[in-house]
């Protein structure tokens, strides 16, 4: 659950934006953006299905995905 910031309605917006300041992170770091993809998942795809702190921090996490074309 969210802290109640306010800045983010929900879990998805907020996994959303993560996965969106990666992918400008690389950007500006050189790699094409035309290469890169943001998706974020809230909390429909947990590693730890849990209700705890540690299966939270499990859960928050950037995926990278490699693939050669």
């Amino acid at each position: 659950p969210l802290a109640g910031t306010g800045r983010y309605r929900d879990n998805w917006e907020l996994s959303t934006a993560r996965s969106t300041s990666v992918v400008k992170f690389l950007i500006e770091n050189g790699v094409p953006a035309n290469r890169l993809v943001a998706a974020g998942f809230g909390e429909f795809q947990p590693l730890d299905p849990a209700d705890t702190e540690d299966a939270r921090n499990k859960n928050r996490r950037i995926e990278l995905k490699l693939t050669e074309r």
